[in-house]
């Protein structure tokens, strides 16, 4: 089975991941010792292609990347690239929702608009001229409190109209199929798929 590295330490992503990607197995960067890289650009694509590239430089592997966040209209777009990071750098899950609703507290639920957006590259070694490029958008709204157990980030707070259920509530292989990083990881899974054969 191919080995591909994953750039996150983050254990609800590689389980996601890992069951949207049974045929190649997810090891995360953490398992060599390499620590998350800074996230300095202002675009979910140039975040995650800085992530691959680290990782494959210091892992010799094909890696995987994402960098995914929380878009809310009546906030001009924040969290955005700073979703897990809101609230500070070493912010909590729970942290974040709280500094999420309190800067909706003012803010009607016909305005609370919100999606979830998953950029994911795939690069073969750390200089690829060619990343493969993946992305996924989730659409949503953001509840006035949290709801649910399942999932983790934002997921108690972001409301699925069409599912009448938080993201929380859902059932993790439900999540996978509707949510931005499963449209991502699919995706992306059919151009890795294409480019290997």
């Amino acid at each position: 089975m191919a080995k591909v590295v994953l750039a996150s330490g983050n254990a609800g992503k590689i389980k996601e991941i890992q069951a949207l990607l049974p045929e190649v197995q997810i090891v995360p960067q953490s398992a060599f010792n390499v620590t998350e890289c800074a996230e300095p650009a202002c675009t979910f694509v140039e975040n995650a292609l800085i992530k691959a590239r680290n990782a494959a430089l210091h892992c010799q592997l094909p890696a995987i990347a994402d960098d995914s966040g929380l878009i809310v209209d009546a906030l001009q777009g924040a969290p955005g690239v700073l979703s897990a990071r809101y609230a500070g750098e070493n912010a909590s899950d729970q942290d974040n929702i709280d500094k999420l609703l309190q800067a909706l507290a003012a803010v009607p639920e016909t305005q609370r608009s919100a999606r979830f957006v998953c950029v994911m590259v795939y690069v073969r070694h750390a200089q690829d001229p060619c990343p493969l490029i993946a992305h996924g958008v989730w659409e949503g709204q953001i509840l006035k409190q949290a709801i649910g157990t399942n999932g983790f980030g934002y997921d108690p707070v972001f409301w699925l109209p069409e599912q009448q259920l938080a993201s929380a509530q859902l059932p993790p292989e439900t999540k996978n199929a509707l949510s931005h990083r499963g449209q991502a990881v699919r995706q992306l899974a059919a151009l890795i798929a294409a480019q290997m054969s």
